[in-house]
């Protein structure tokens, strides 16, 4: 099977990258009209941690595939049979093959992950696996 547009590493952690940053900057911007203080410490919280996994489940649902770094690195996860993301497939991906397993191998499973994208051809790492998803180029 030919793999054509499927996205690397670089451009998935580029677009990882900025959704952290802009996130982080919106929440701390909260955090600070809420609190008084501007700190990023709360990055390191329960609820920092609860609201990034919710918006990497529930937007790509909502805007097909898309979170906003994978739409300004025009990325975009789709399932492997090229439909549209669900939340079974997202929750699968994401608690599963990234939460869970990254806690349980000690981060060892997101450097295999990484290992895997780069040198597969298809691109895919253990979460996409576990979700059975992808990540292609538009």
């Amino acid at each position: 099977m030919i793999y054509t547009n499927r996205a690397g590493l670089g451009v998935r952690a580029v677009a990882n990258f900025l959704d952290f940053v802009l996130l982080a900057t919106l929440f701390a911007t909260i955090f600070y009209f809420v609190t008084g203080s501007f700190s990023f410490n709360f990055a390191n919280g329960f609820a920092w941690q609860t609201f990034y996994t919710l918006y990497l489940i529930i937007l790509p649902i909502i805007w097909s595939g898309y979170v906003i770094g994978k739409r300004i690195c025009h990325i975009q996860v789709k399932r492997v049979d090229d439909g549209n993301v669900t939340f079974f497939n997202m929750f699968m991906r994401e608690i599963v093959g990234n939460v869970l397993l990254g806690t349980l191998t000690f981060g060892v499973s997101i450097l295999i992950s990484a290992g895997m994208i780069v040198f597969r051809e298809d691109k895919r790492g253990i979460h996409d696996f576990v979700g059975g998803t992808y990540v292609r180029r538009n």
